[in-house]
C-alpha cells in the first residue's frame, strides 16, 4: 500500500489520511478510518517516550480525555516507540482510558505532514534545517520542573533525571532516525475532516516543546458538532 505523505501540516479543512498502527493499550490494530463516520477523535502524534517533553505533552493530552469523551470526543496517542517498550511503559505509568498505538516509523507523522527538522552546523531554513546554536539559544520554560528557562538538551537532563527514565536499546534505536521530529495535534470531525490543529510547525516553532492551553483544545471541542 502506497503511503501517504502531506508536504505540510494537515490544516483546518484538510481531510485527514487514514493511517493504520499497532495498539498499545489494546491488542490488534487501530486505524484512522475506525472513527471515520462514527465519532470525532483528537489525534496526537508524538515523538518517542524517550523524549520527557512528549510524555508530559501525552499526559496533558490524556488529562482531557473524559472532557472529551462527554462531548463525544474520543482520542488517540500516538508515539514513535517500538510496541513491546510502549506498552512496558505505560503498563508501569499507566494513564486512565488512554488509547494510544505504536509508530516506530513515523508513518503518521509524514502521513499528516509534520517534519523532520534536520541539525546543521550554520543553515537555518525551518521547519527543515535548523543550527545547532539556534536550538541551544531556543529555551525551554517549565516553572515548577525547570530551575529557569534553559536550552533544550540542558532541560532534557533534567526531566529525564526527575523522572527517573532508563534509555533502553529500543530507544536510543528510535533517537537518530527520528531525532528533530515535530509533534502536533489534530482535531477531527467525525468524517476524518481537520478542524482545529496544534502543532510545532507553527510560527517558526513559537509552541516546541509546549503543550496547548486546555481550554483552547476545549473550546475547539465545543464549537464543533459532534
Amino acid at each position: 500500500m502506497q503511503e501517504n505523505r502531506a508536504d505540510r501540516p494537515l490544516q483546518p479543512g484538510d481531510r485527514a489520511p487514514n493511517v493504520v498502527l499497532d495498539a498499545i493499550t489494546r491488542q490488534g490494530k487501530i486505524a484512522i478510518d475506525d472513527f471515520r463516520g462514527q465519532k470525532p477523535l483528537l489525534v496526537g502524534l508524538f515523538r518517542g517516550l524517550h523524549c520527557p517533553f512528549c510524555r508530559r505533552q501525552i499526559a496533558a493530552m490524556a488529562e482531557l480525555t473524559d472532557a472529551l469523551q462527554e462531548k463525544g470526543i474520543d482520542s488517540l496517542t500516538v508515539v514513535n516507540t517500538p510496541i513491546e517498550r510502549a506498552r512496558l511503559y505505560f503498563r508501569y505509568h499507566p494513564l486512565p482510558n488512554l488509547l494510544a498505538a505504536s509508530d516506530p516509523e513515523r508513518v503518521s507523522h509524514r502521513a499528516f505532514g509534520l517534519p523532520r527538522v534536520h541539525f546543521t552546523e550554520t543553515e537555518n531554513e525551518w521547519p527543515h534545517k535548523v543550527s545547532k546554536d539556534a536550538v541551544m539559544s531556543m529555551r525551554v520554560d517549565m516553572p515548577g520542573e525547570l530551575p529557569e528557562p534553559m536550552n533544550p538538551m540542558a532541560a532534557m537532563e533534567i526531566l529525564d533525571r526527575a523522572d527517573g527514565y532508563e534509555m533502553t536499546e529500543d530507544d536510543k534505536r528510535m533517537l537518530v532516525p527520528g531525532e528533530g521530529q515535530l509533534v502536533g495535534e489534530f482535531l477531527l470531525d467525525r468524517d476524518g475532516v481537520v478542524r482545529w490543529c496544534f502543532t510545532e510547525v507553527e510560527e517558526a516553532g513559537r509552541h516546541m516543546f509546549g503543550v496547548p492551553a486546555p481550554r483552547e483544545v476545549m473550546s475547539a471541542a465545543a464549537n464543533m458538532a459532534v
